[in-house]
C-alpha cells in the first residue's frame, strides 16, 4: 500500500509482452496517481489471510502517514474526497452540478448493464434513494429493465454469433421492429473476452473510449448480418392499438347477394377469450408512488383517542391492560431506523444456508411468483394472484413466512431497526407468554417466575450477536429495545412478540452455529408472517406492550 498511488505502478503488467493479453479496464497505474494529485484519496483494504483491515491516507502520489490497521471486511474501498480542491480553474469549469452527475448516472447505469453479476449503487449525496441499484448476481435483462424501465425491456431480442476463423464472439441485445422512441441508447463493450485480448490495440485511447482491433471491417459486417437476421426472424407479429367498434348488427353482415360471408379460416385463427393473458407482470402501478397518509378524522369520539394508551411503566407491572389497540397506520411508538454501512456476509454457515434455499427451490413456483398479477385478498388468511390463464389461491401465512425468512438470509446484517418507543421487560413478557395456550406450560415444568427469569437472563447473554446479526437490541437490564425491520414500512403484529422471545429461548439450538442461525431466522419469520388471527388474551383483556 505505500507505493499503491505512486505513477506507474501496476500489477497487471510485469513485462512489456503482457500488453498481448490485457483484458482489464486498467493497465497503466495512471488513475490513482492521478487521482490523489488533485484529491484526498483514502485506501482501506484487507486481504483473505489477513486478521484486520489497513487504511492508508494519499496525497500527491505519495502516502502522507505510515499505513494503520482498523477493522473492516474483506475487500478494497477507495474514496475520493474534495475533487479537484488545489486546482480552482479546473473546479470553477463544473458549473452545472446536475449536469455533472447525469453523466456519473449513464456511465455507471452503462457498466451495470454490462456486468449483471455484480451489484452497483449510486446515490447522490444528501438523498436516502439510490439512483442506480442494481442487485448481485442478476442478469442482464433484468439490470435493463431496473435501469431503462419495463417497456424496453419487454421487447428485447438477444443477438448471438461466434466467428472463431476471426476469433470473435458476439453477445447482445436489441430492441425489435415493434418498438420506437425519439432517441436511441447504445452500449458497445470491446472487452471482457469479447475479442482475444491479443487483438486489441487498447493504447489508442486513454479512457479505451477508442480501440483498434484486427479484422475491424470484417468483424462489423458480422455483427451487421447477425442484427438483420435477428430482427428478420422476429418480424412475424406486430403490436398496434386501435380502438375497438362497435359490432354491427348480423342482418347488416351481408353480400350484395343476400348470402352472410363466413370464412373457415377466420373460425380456425379465433383465439377464446379463455386464452388470451389480458395483464402484464411488468408494468408497474401508479399506486405504489403515492405514499397514503391516514389522518384521523373530525368525528373521532373523545373515548375512541383514550382507547390509545402509550407505554408506562404501570402498565408493565399490571401485565394486562384494558383498552383498545392503536390502528397500524397511527402508530407513533415505534420508529425506523435503516443500517448505514452494508455488511457483506463471509460466514460459511449463512452462505450454506443460502445455498441450501436455492437448491430446494421450485422453478415453476419461482415462475408464478415472479410473474404473476395481483388480484386481491379473499380474506385475511388467503390471496388471489393470476399468472397467464390461471387463477391461485395462495396461502398468505406460507407465503409471507418463507419471503421473511429468505429476507432473513439474503440481508443478513444489514437489518434496520423497529426502534420501540419505550423499553419493555423481557421477563415480564414471558410472564404473558407463559399464560398463554400456544406456550403450552404445564405446573411440571417449574414455576412460571423461574422460568420468565431464566428467558431473560439467558437472552441477557446473547445480546451481543442479536444486535450485531439481528438487530434485536436487549440492555442490560433485560429490556427489549428493538426489533428487526424486515420490509419498509410492515409492523409485525406486536402481540405476539411474548411467544416469540420465547421460542427464542427454547426453540433454538445455540450451540451450533449454522443450526442456530436458521431456527432464528425461522422463529423470526413465523413471528412477522401474516397470521390468521390475532393471538387470544386471557379475560378478553388487550396486551399493552408499548
Amino acid at each position: 500500500m505505500e507505493i499503491v498511488c505512486e505513477r506507474f505502478t501496476t500489477s497487471k503488467l510485469a513485462k512489456f509482452e503482457d500488453l498481448n493479453n490485457i483484458n482489464t479496464y486498467g493497465f497503466r497505474g495512471e488513475a490513482l496517481a492521478s487521482i490523489s494529485h488533485v484529491a484526498h484519496v483514502t485506501i482501506m483494504s484487507r486481504t483473505k489471510d489477513s486478521k484486520c483491515a489497513y487504511k492508508g491516507c494519499y496525497n500527491d502520489g505519495k502516502l502522507k502517514e505510515s499505513v494503520k490497521p482498523c477493522a473492516g471486511n474483506l475487500g478494497t474501498i477507495i474514496s475520493a474526497e474534495d475533487l479537484f480542491y488545489n486546482v480552482p480553474t479546473r473546479r470553477r469549469t463544473l458549473k452545472n452540478v446536475a449536469d455533472e452527475y447525469s453523466r456519473i448516472v449513464d456511465v455507471v447505469s452503462r457498466y451495470a448493464v454490462h456486468n449483471s453479476t455484480v451489484g452497483f449503487s449510486l446515490k447522490k449525496h444528501g438523498n436516502p434513494a439510490a439512483d442506480v441499484k442494481t442487485p448481485m448476481s442478476s442478469n442482464t435483462v433484468d439490470n435493463i429493465r431496473i435501469i431503462y424501465g419495463p417497456s424496453i425491456a419487454k421487447e428485447l431480442l438477444a443477438v448471438k454469433d461466434e466467428d472463431p476463423r476471426l476469433g470473435m464472439t458476439l453477445s447482445g441485445h436489441i430492441t425489435n421492429a415493434n418498438y420506437s422512441m425519439k432517441k436511441g441508447i447504445f452500449l458497445l463493450f470491446i472487452n471482457e473476452r469479447l475479442i482475444a485480448p491479443h487483438n486489441i490495440d487498447v493504447n489508442v485511447h486513454p479512457t479505451k473510449y477508442e480501440v483498434h482491433f484486427l479484422h475491424q471491417e470484417q468483424v462489423i459486417e458480422r455483427i451487421q448480418k447477425a442484427v438483420e437476421q435477428c430482427l428478420l426472424g422476429c418480424n412475424s407479429s406486430r403490436t398496434f392499438y386501435t380502438q375497438t367498434l362497435i359490432a354491427l348488427p348480423k342482418s347488416s353482415q351481408t353480400n350484395t347477394s343476400g348470402q352472410k360471408e363466413t370464412s373457415g379460416t377466420e373460425e380456425e385463427a379465433r383465439t377464446y377469450g379463455y386464452n388470451m393473458v389480458r395483464t402484464d407482470y411488468s408494468e408497474r402501478k401508479l399506486d405504489q408512488y403515492l405514499q397514503v397518509q391516514t389522518q384521523p378524522s373530525a368525528s373521532t369520539s373523545a373515548a375512541d383517542k383514550e382507547n390509545t394508551v402509550p407505554a408506562t411503566a404501570s402498565a408493565t407491572d399490571d401485565r394486562l391492560a384494558t383498552g383498545t389497540p392503536a390502528p397500524k397506520r397511527q402508530r407513533k411508538d415505534m420508529e425506523e431506523r435503516f443500517p448505514g454501512n452494508r455488511y457483506k456476509v463471509t460466514l460459511s454457515s449463512v452462505l450454506q444456508l443460502q445455498r441450501q434455499s436455492e437448491k430446494a427451490a421450485h422453478e415453476k413456483l419461482r415462475e408464478i411468483i415472479r410473474e404473476h398479477t395481483f388480484v386481491g385478498c379473499v380474506n385475511k388468511s388467503f390471496s388471489l394472484v393470476q399468472h397467464q390463464t390461471k387463477l391461485y389461491l395462495i396461502n398468505n401465512k406460507n407465503l409471507t413466512q418463507e419471503l421473511f425468512y429468505q429476507i432473513m438470509l439474503y440481508q443478513f446484517g444489514n437489518f434496520g431497526m423497529l426502534k420501540l418507543s419505550e423499553k419493555t421487560s423481557i421477563q415480564e413478557l414471558a410472564l404473558l407468554a407463559l399464560d398463554l395456550p400456544e406456550c403450552g406450560w404445564t405446573p411440571e415444568d417449574g414455576d412460571k417466575v423461574d422460568i420468565a427469569k431464566y428467558a431473560c437472563q439467558f437472552l441477557i447473554s446473547k445480546a451481543e450477536m442479536l444486535l450485531e446479526y439481528f438487530s434485536i437490541e436487549i440492555d442490560k437490564d433485560g429490556n427489549l429495545c428493538s426489533l428487526p425491520l424486515l420490509l419498509e414500512g410492515y409492523i409485525p403484529e406486536l402481540e405476539r412478540i411474548p411467544l416469540y422471545l420465547v421460542r427464542l429461548v427454547t426453540e433454538v439450538e445455540w450451540d451450533e452455529e449454522q443450526r442456530c442461525f436458521h431456527d432464528i431466522c425461522k422463529e423470526t419469520s413465523l413471528f412477522y408472517a401474516l397470521q390468521k388471527e390475532i393471538l387470544p388474551v386471557p379475560s378478553s383483556q388487550q396486551v399493552c406492550m408499548f
